[in-house]
């Protein structure tokens, strides 16, 4: 009933926005539908609304939208401070995002994960235990499938959601209630968004804020960020860690347990990685809650190997091993791959800044097994100060991005790793992280030799 006495004015005409559109007129609702690139309302799926009855905005300045609506739907990529934002709510509105939006529609239990980094890794790796496990599920959210997109397949109860969840789509939760939240690490990230480390804190917290002591919080206890607001955190937590036993998922002596339970051995997990142990920690915890069996999650753990560019092995070529992370769009993430990785390494660093600053990255280089750095992208003259006033030089500049891989090539030897760990976002030169992922992962193929030691050089 709310939807239909309500009028939405949805902003942001990507993705998220269109399946939210389209979930509200489902409702019957009436939807405006508005996006500051005119370009945005020439493609199908946009025109697909209007047939149904979305009205399109143009041309109109923003007071002049403000009386046609009475609820903001933002999509993730429109900040909350946004100009038609502010006076929404300076107008006494709701401004609302699609996640909340498909938090209202469905009925279906949500369990919603979190965090700077391993989201999309362990979501994957809980989907693939409830599959394995037969249990009914749908996963969405920052995996690229918006929340309101499956509201179809989301309106019984015994049909759970699995949604990764970032910090942009946290800012415009209201009502958002998981029945397990999962928080799995908090290092600073979108500063150029949020600004301060103590916001960005602030709103990874936000998904247990509605929760109450019948829901779950899945909690990293080796993690000071998580451990600062965890005391006013409702529901009941069900803590893992990497380092010692907690009421939760831990490993001890090469075990994984789940409270006194043992589930695997660590060295039959596919993953590589001390972050990748914490992602599965999480989702053993999420996945137990849920009811699934030990052989169904031993069963994934020991196949499952990773998303994507994500410490993804391209290939052994001319004597190197590649390695593509794009994903490691932030310095914990980077550091997380520096550490993976043992042998002698050229790593390529820098793409887009989120204003991060880089002395604790060029610190872990420094004790790492990481030789010559390239540099490139916008960063790369903030990288190379960073570098040189943490005492290290082997730095090699380059902008253009493809010229930087030949560079990373030619500055290895034999038995050498060449690690693309960017600790940037990509929009400086790629629509998103797996373009350039690509991009890399091509220039890799391409490579025929012309190490420093080869004849051809």
């Amino acid at each position: 009933m709310f939807f239909k006495k309500q009028i939405f004015m949805v902003f942001g005409l990507s993705k998220s926005g269109i399946a939210a559109a389209g979930a509200l007129l489902d409702e019957n609702a009436k939807v405006f539908l508005y996006d500051e690139s005119e370009n945005a309302f020439s493609s199908a799926k946009v025109d697909e609304l209007i047939k149904r009855g979305a009205k399109p905005v143009l041309n109109r300045t923003l007071s002049e939208m403000l009386p046609l609506y009475d609820v903001l739907v933002l999509s993730p990529g429109i900040p909350v401070n946004h100009e038609l934002a502010v006076l929404t709510k300076k107008a006494g509105k709701r401004v609302i995002g699609e996640i909340e939006l498909g938090y209202l529609l469905t009925k279906s239990p949500i369990v919603a994960v979190t965090g700077t980094n391993g989201k999309t890794t362990t979501v994957s790796i809980i989907d693939k235990i409830l599959e394995t496990a037969e249990i009914k599920h749908e996963l969405c959210g920052n995996v690229g499938i918006p929340f309101t997109s499956k509201i179809k397949k989301l309106s019984s109860y015994d049909v759970l959601c699995v949604a990764e969840i970032s910090s942009f789509q946290l800012e415009t939760i209201n009502l958002f209630c998981p029945h397990i939240s999962c928080i799995l690490n908090i290092t600073p990230d979108h500063l150029e968004r949020h600004y301060t480390m103590q916001n960005y804190v602030y709103l990874k917290s936000r998904i247990t804020f509605n929760q109450r002591e019948s829901e779950f919080a899945v909690l990293n206890a080796d993690d000071k960020n998580i451990l600062s607001f965890s005391d006013k955190i409702r529901a009941k937590k069900i803590w893992f860690s990497s380092e010692k036993r907690v009421d939760g998922a831990y490993l001890k002596n090469g075990k994984i347990y789940y409270f006194d339970d043992m589930i695997t051995e660590e060295t039959r997990i596919a993953l590589i990685g001390k972050h990748n142990l914490e992602n599965v920690l999480a989702a053993i915890c999420c996945a137990k809650i849920l009811g699934a069996d030990n052989s169904a999650i031993e069963e994934v753990l020991c196949s499952y190997k990773g998303e994507r560019h994500r410490i993804e092995f391209v290939g052994h070529i001319s004597g190197r091993d590649f390695y593509d992370d794009s994903k490691a769009t932030n310095t914990y993430s980077a550091i997380s791959a520096i550490r993976t990785i043992k042998k002698p390494t050229i790593l390529i660093l820098g793409g887009k800044e989120k204003g991060e600053e880089y002395g604790e990255l060029f610190g872990e280089i420094k004790k790492s097994s990481v030789k010559s750095v390239v540099l490139t992208g916008d960063s790369m003259e903030h990288m190379q100060k960073s570098a040189i006033g943490c005492g290290f030089y082997d730095v090699y500049p380059e902008k253009d991005f493809y010229k930087a891989i030949a560079l990373a090539e030619y500055l290895s030897d034999d038995g050498d790793a060449i690690l693309l760990s960017p600790a940037c976002s990509s929009f400086d030169c790629f629509k998103n992280y797996s373009e350039r992922g690509e991009a890399f992962i091509k220039a890799v193929k391409d490579y025929n030799g012309g190490g420093k030691n080869e004849e051809n050089r």
